[in-house]
């Protein structure tokens, strides 16, 4: 098996993007013969069909799934060696970190980091995506190498998908927020979303028989918020959802027994080892000790 070259690495992961070899050729600047022929060049050294074509487009296979996954990592790791390199003569941190984490997570923890982290190093920029953290999450845009790093929930909270390495930064407590005034908080429903919880959590509220049975399901943190202030409802929070609660909302301390969510880091191996991500998980791991 010869070697794929970069090019072909950066159409096979155009192809899967696009679902089509013409807009492939289009986000390239390369025709549709000349994509053909490196999907098929790069067929023949993995030994894999990758792309089942057809008249709806190219659907990528499970051997297209991986091969494009891996040829991403590859991708970012080439484009990242100028700045590594000149970054080890010139003691310097340049180019991009990519940051994928949680609204809550982004809101609360990035600001601050991000703030020293750019003031320490000038020429990095940091890009930061907001994934809902369900399914697979931040820890999947690490895996599918669409980001460098995810801020998300670790073990014991969450496992973490083979092929990533995390470090834990903190235990994060759950709090009670309830229209501010309210007598009696559990006479409202419960306002609930789907990224709130863990299976922990979600066994520890089982558990609680002074939480309401009403329940009203709705998109995210903030509009949780928003309803709690209007007075519609009450809420189990995490702190970080609660850091600047809006006006309206009071928040109470659920005790020694409140359940809690461990949130840290995960990246990969190699992007481990590069400068950017280096620096960024030293301000991430200050912040915290502090």
């Amino acid at each position: 098996m010869s070697d794929l070259s970069p090019n072909e690495l950066r159409v096979l992961v155009a192809v899967a993007r696009e679902q089509s070899f013409t807009r492939a050729g289009a986000s390239l600047g390369m025709t549709q013969s000349a994509v053909s022929h490196a999907v098929r060049s790069s067929e023949r050294k993995l030994g894999a069909v990758l792309f089942e074509r057809g008249r709806q487009g190219a659907r990528v296979t499970e051997a297209g799934i991986r091969a494009s996954r891996q040829a991403r990592h590859i991708l970012r790791l080439l484009d990242s060696m100028g700045a590594e390199t000149r970054g080890a003569t010139e003691r310097t941190v340049t180019g991009t970190v990519r940051i994928a984490a949680f609204r809550s997570a982004a809101a609360g923890l990035l600001p601050e980091v991000l703030d020293r982290l750019t003031a320490r190093h000038p020429g990095l920029h940091p890009q930061v995506n907001i994934v809902r953290d369900v399914g697979r999450g931040s820890a999947g845009e690490v895996l599918d190498a669409n980001a460098d790093l995810g801020i998300t929930t670790v073990p014991p909270t969450s496992t973490v998908p083979n092929g990533l390495i995390f470090n834990r930064l903190y235990e994060e407590r759950y709090l009670l927020a309830a229209p501010a005034g309210a007598v009696d908080p559990r006479r409202l429903p419960l306002l609930d979303w789907s990224e709130n919880c863990s299976s922990y959590t979600r066994q520890w509220w089982t558990e609680q028989d002074w939480l309401p049975e009403r329940r009203i399901m709705v998109e995210d943190d903030s509009v949780v918020l928003s309803m709690v202030a209007a007075g519609i409802g009450m809420a189990v929070m995490p702190h970080l959802a609660l850091a600047t609660p809006p006006e309206g909302v009071s928040v109470t301390d659920l005790g020694s027994t409140a359940p809690t969510r461990h949130l840290g880091y995960v990246t990969t191996p190699a992007l481990a080892q590069t400068l950017p991500v280096q620096a960024l998980i030293r301000e991430l791991r200050a912040a915290h000790a502090r």
